[in-house]
């Protein structure tokens, strides 16, 4: 497995299938609210398994002060460690930016994942996109 950095244009269709399958038929978020005009202003990774086949893809948006997102990794990539990669990569791009921490906003069932990246709690649960949230971050 091998993370590398996207391009949003030209890796669009891999974006999309990966982002669609986790979050859209898997979680059933409406399909309007996946891609967003975040995107385009957005860092992008994919995850490559080793058929040469995209399995995840996340996101960094620099200008919203380090936020990680849309991470997503297809289920027959899980437990590979395809979502630590990705996060690792955001992570040293955060750093070269000059970012001191960076946040997410986490679905409470991925919580256990964010804290073994040293991720903390900050704020209530809340609803996004019909799913149950709570807001972490991890001080780089």
């Amino acid at each position: 497995m091998k993370v590398t950095p996207a391009d949003y244009s030209n890796d669009y269709a891999a974006i999309r299938r990966i982002r669609f399958a986790v979050f859209v038929d898997e979680q059933r978020v409406p399909e309007e609210l996946e891609m967003d005009e975040r995107d385009a202003e957005c860092a992008h990774w994919l995850a490559w398994n080793d058929r040469g086949e995209a399995v995840g893809t996340a996101r960094l948006d620099v200008a919203k002060s380090g936020k990680i997102g849309r991470l997503a990794v297809l289920a027959s990539a899980r437990r590979d460690g395809v979502g630590r990669a990705l996060m690792e990569a955001a992570h040293e791009l955060a750093r070269q930016r000059g970012l001191a921490r960076v946040w997410c906003n986490a679905q409470v069932s991925a919580v256990p994942f964010y804290t073994r990246l040293g991720y903390e709690i900050e704020s209530e649960r809340f609803e996004e996109a019909g799913i149950e949230h709570v807001r972490m971050a991890l001080e780089l």
